[in-house]
């Protein structure tokens, strides 16, 4: 997450100062091997295949500039930022928290306290937020220097570890946080699996469907498993009961 952050951070910077900087190199080159260089004040002209049309008052320097460099940026930007918001970034870090590898370097209390109360509020009420400091207080001392949690590297593993030494029972509420930090992966990939299932179902003849019949025809492509023990007959007795109509469907 952190090579992430600096990425988003580097690519920021490139976009603002990186063109001239880049220029300078490529006219480096052109002038080194003799290739003719466009001038960058001239009005810039788009060619098709019959002719050159000129683009308003545009120039070289601000196609190459900002219809060219700034925007594939911001393309790697918007990718970056859809997969890694800052609150996705957030989330994965003080989860990393939880990690019980290099004998639970990464825990922090106050950390995980305000996981569990930034982003699942709903899975905690107040009384069990105010009791599960107090629990990780015992957890720090019970199960970090227990001798069979010292050679762990994953949280699925300490999940394990913790039902198989009847510490789940004690710790129930840390127990409960990282159940939903091992969720995040599943939540990721359903997120893949519908855009990708998005991609089969709204293609160019259902281009104007809507949004409701969309997500029920994604629904049904997803759940294609569960779809095959349902008995179209079935729906269509059911939907004919619904409202008298005039022909046997």
């Amino acid at each position: 997450m952190d090579f992430v952050s600096t990425t988003k951070a580097l690519l920021q910077t490139l976009r603002d100062a990186g063109f001239d900087l880049l220029l300078a190199n490529v006219q480096f080159v052109f002038t080194k091997y003799k290739i003719d260089i466009p001038h960058m004040n001239a009005l810039y002209k788009k060619a098709t295949s019959h002719s050159c049309q000129q683009q308003g008052s545009v120039i070289v320097y601000q196609h190459y500039h900002y219809d060219i460099f700034n925007s594939t940026i911001d393309f790697q930007l918007e990718e970056l930022n859809s997969r890694f918001s800052d609150g996705t970034v957030e989330l994965l870090v003080l989860s990393s928290a939880l990690e019980p590898k290099d004998n639970f370097k990464s825990f922090k209390v106050d950390v995980i306290y305000k996981l569990a109360e930034k982003f699942y509020p709903d899975d905690f009420n107040e009384q069990e937020m105010n009791y599960l400091r107090s629990q990780l207080e015992h957890y720090q001392i019970d199960v970090i220097h227990h001798e069979s949690f010292q050679n762990m590297s994953t949280i699925s593993e300490l999940c394990r570890g913790l039902a198989e030494k009847n510490k789940s029972q004690h710790n129930h509420l840390i127990d409960r946080l990282i159940h939903l930090v091992l969720t995040l992966l599943v939540f990721t990939a359903i997120t893949e699996q519908t855009f990708s299932a998005m991609k089969h179902v709204k293609v160019v003849l259902r281009n104007k469907i809507e949004e409701e019949f969309l997500a029920d025809s994604m629904m049904i492509y997803i759940e294609q498993e569960i779809v095959e023990d349902i008995d179209s007959n079935s729906i269509i007795d059911e939907f004919y009961s619904t409202k008298h109509r005039r022909i046997q469907l």
